[in-house]
């Protein structure tokens, strides 16, 4: 597994953990800002694992691609998940 990958399970275990906890927060009854505040840090943690994602699809699927003749279909795809973004 490379750097990038290594990375984004690393968010995204963090994530895992933020959200069990906010289940907790929210069968607490704890204040509705604290739950929203740990919400928004997940959703932070879930756009850097997706960073890293697609970090890693450009650095290695697109360039590998690119020795192999296969570009445009790659880049479809890179065009199609920056529309997703953009959203």
């Amino acid at each position: 597994m490379n750097q990038e990958k290594k990375n984004a399970v690393k968010y995204l275990k963090i994530a895992k953990g933020q959200i069990e906890g906010i289940i907790r927060m929210i069968e607490d009854e704890r204040y509705c800002i604290d739950i929203s505040n740990q919400i928004i840090a997940s959703q932070s943690l879930l756009k850097k694992a997706n960073s890293e994602i697609i970090k890693q699809h450009l650095t290695h699927c697109v360039k590998n691609s690119c020795c192999e003749g296969d570009l445009d279909t790659k880049l479809e795809e890179v065009m199609m998940i920056i529309e997703k973004l953009a959203k």
